[in-house]
Parts: structure tokens; C-alpha cells; sequence
């Protein structure tokens, strides 16, 4: 009996609940493991708003993540934000200013241009595909942003960090061991970022 207009990103937690990313309904959806359906967050308007449940606003949510306390993180795509969601439904923002560029930093310090998937680690890490910004970025769970890898210019090279090239970069995850992987949508190819611990520094290389 439920209805979504091009649903984009879904995840899952650990109790079979199901998220959707609602891009055109411009809402967060929660699936049940009976099905049932209801919005976790969202007016529906195309709009900016952080507040409690439908008192939030989204512009285009793209991708969802979810971690093990429940909080759900969004790549809200038109306002170049990553929103948080916690298991009670109160939304806030994590990272970014907002205005579409790019910049590393804390919180709303940070810039982002039409991020569309993200990921989540165990430990409270969250990763972004920066789609036209072609990095990927890294938001720690204290809300301080990386550039995990990616030069920003279109290309495909391989490398480390930052002189590596995506084109596009789209949907991420990340495995137990914190390799991310990406789907690098213009260069038709799946990325991999290893990410390795040496004389106690970390190193990304992408592949």
C-alpha cells in the first residue's frame, strides 16, 4: 500500500529495518521487517530544515547509511550536506556548508558538491562519494572532513590519496578491515581504497 517516487540509496541495520533514501519524495523512509512503512524524516518539501521527524527538510536525499546505535546518515544531494538521523528521528547536520564547492574542515567549515552515497564504519567513520568534486571524503564520527583520495580532477588514475582520479564517484562501502570500495560511475569501474596502518600513520591507495 505504500508509495516512493524514485527511491535511490537503502540500508539495513542489524534488526532487518530497512532506509530509503526517498529522492524525489525528498524524505527518509523506514521499512520494517513486516514491511510496514513510515517516514523517518522529512516534509517532503524540496527544502533545508534540521529538526525532529517531518519537521526536517531534504533536497534530493541520495544515499543512506545506518550504524550499530541506529543513528542513519544521508547524503542529502541538492543541499551538498551530509545529514544525520538518530534512532529517535531528530535530524541535524554533520558536514557542510551548504553552498556547492570543495574544502576540507570541521563541520559546516567543510564543502561538498552533490555528494550522493555514503558509508559507515564500526567505528563511527562515515565515507562520501563527492560525486562532482570526483574525491571521496571522510567524515569522522566528531564531524572533521578528509579528502580520503581523489586529485578533484576527472581522470582514472591509480595512486595514493590525493593523486589518485575518479570520474563521478558514486556509491561506497567500506568492509571490517576499512577498505572502501566505490563505484566510479564515469570510468565504469569499482575503485578500491586499502587503507593500511605503517610506523603509525595511515596510508589510502586506490586501485
Amino acid at each position: 500500500e505504500a508509495q516512493f517516487t524514485k527511491p535511490n540509496g537503502v540500508a539495513i541495520d542489524g534488526s532487518g529495518n530497512v532506509y530509503v533514501a526517498n529522492k524525489d519524495n525528498n524524505r527518509v523512509r523506514k521499512i520494517t521487517s513486516s514491511g510496514v512503512v513510515t517516514t523517518l524524516a522529512g516534509t517532503g518539501d524540496h527544502d533545508f530544515a534540521d529538526g525532529t521527524g517531518t519537521a526536517a527538510s531534504f533536497r534530493h536525499p541520495s544515499g543512506v547509511a545506518v550504524d550499530g546505535s541506529g543513528n542513519v546518515y544521508v547524503a542529502d544531494t541538492h543541499n551538498n550536506l551530509i545529514r544525520k538521523i538518530t534512532s529517535d528521528g531528530v535530524v541535524t547536520t554533520l558536514a557542510g556548508s551548504g553552498s556547492p564547492g570543495f574544502a576540507d574542515g570541521p563541520g559546516t567549515a567543510a564543502q561538498f558538491k552533490k555528494p550522493n552515497y555514503v558509508a559507515v564504519d564500526g567505528s563511527g567513520n562515515v565515507y562520501v562519494g563527492d560525486k562532482d568534486n570526483n574525491r571521496i571524503r571522510k567524515i569522522t564520527s566528531l564531524g572533521v572532513v578528509t579528502t580520503l583520495a581523489g586529485s578533484g580532477f576527472t581522470g582514472i588514475d591509480n595512486g595514493t590519496g590525493t593523486a589518485a582520479k575518479f570520474r563521478g564517484p558514486q556509491g561506497v562501502a567500506v568492509d571490517g578491515s576499512g577498505n572502501v570500495y566505490v563505484g566510479d560511475s564515469g570510468n565504469h569501474m569499482i575503485r578500491k581504497i586499502a587503507t593500511t596502518l605503517a610506523s603509525g600513520s595511515t596510508t589510502e591507495d586506490a586501485t
